[in-house]
């Protein structure tokens, strides 16, 4: 898409959102007191709050821009992106069908209640057939044109070149909230938010724990940069760490969860849940500036989920 037909941003969400100190889960994991920092993404205000609704303010304004009467996106039964993605579509009065991976479970607690509360439609893609997620949102598409409504398909996380954009937008506020910032340490999911923070604050500074929700982390983060106009970074540089997989995304991290901080009351104001973003305090614990680390952590969670990133400022790596 030509830069000058890019659409503004809808506005959704408070901005900026807060930057809070979390001494304590620091020394538990071995860094500086005054080293970790959270940037708090759960508090963007919309649907439970999270770090998607930065990517949906621009994705959305390309379905609005489109003549959407429909959001369709893809995820996990609990995914935060397909929650957020329902509140959305509800605040800009269009449908929303959420494409899921397996099998409908009998009770929908969590992220599910959340999805319905808001209004979408739940489609089940079950099944081995590796194309099983891809076929059924082809499926729910056709199924909204043919009654007369328009289509739009929002990828996998929300992530996309333009969708990124929204956390070049975080770049900008933690540049001004947190001057001298040396590195940010990012969970890699989708890998739209990380592209964000290196587009703004550069390789050097970023560092995405992977999760394992994408094949090959490296090579989608290559591309969502190429996407993003004057901002190629050569993959050598991009730092990824791929030691905190485990078993893979949506399972549990392989640090013991009380060592990477949950249950978090004794530590922080902010959880850790362990099976997703909990895996970069795994990453601190194994990262070999230990307890040396100075850092700025944007980490961010709320009881409907994890929904946020994490910062390191001061680290010398």
């Amino acid at each position: 898409m030509p830069a000058d037909a890019r659409p503004a941003p809808i506005k959704l969400g408070t901005w900026p959102t807060p930057v809070e100190p979390a001494p304590r889960l620091a020394a538990a994991i071995g860094l500086a007191a005054d080293a970790l920092w959270i940037k708090r993404d759960d508090l963007t205000g919309l649907g439970g709050g999270g770090n998607k609704l930065r990517k949906l303010r621009y994705t959305g304004a390309q379905a609005l821009a489109a003549g959407a009467t429909a959001l369709i996106t893809t995820g996990a039964p609990q995914s935060n992106h397909a929650r957020l993605t329902a509140a959305v579509a509800a605040r800009l009065g269009l449908g929303c069908v959420l494409v899921l991976e397996g099998e409908q479970p009998g009770v929908l607690q969590g992220n599910l209640a959340l999805d319905r509360l808001a209004g979408a439609e739940l489609a089940w893609a079950a099944g081995p057939a590796p194309d099983r997620v891809r076929h059924e949102v082809e499926r729910q598409a056709r199924r909204v044109r043919d009654g007369g409504g328009v289509p739009y398909v929002i990828p996998f996380g929300g992530s996309s070149s333009f969708a990124a954009l929204g956390y070049v937008d975080c770049g900008t506020e933690l540049l001004a909230q947190v001057p001298g910032l040396d590195h940010v340490v990012v969970a890699f999911g989708s890998g739209g938010t990380m592209a964000g923070l290196v587009a703004c604050l550069g390789a050097d500074r970023v560092v995405g724990v992977d999760t394992g929700a994408v094949p090959d982390p490296r090579a989608t983060l290559d591309e969502l940069l190429d996407g993003m106009p004057g901002r190629h970074t050569p993959q050598d540089r991009l730092q990824i760490d791929g030691g905190q997989v485990g078993a893979g995304y949506a399972t549990l991290a392989r640090v013991p969860p009380r060592r990477c901080g949950w249950p978090p009351a004794p530590r922080a104001s902010s959880s850790t849940p362990p099976t997703r973003r909990g895996r970069w305090p795994g990453w601190a614990l194994s990262s070999p500036t230990g307890g040396s680390s100075r850092g700025t952590a944007p980490f961010s969670c709320t009881p409907a989920g994890c929904l946020g990133c994490s910062v390191i400022p001061g680290s010398r790596t």
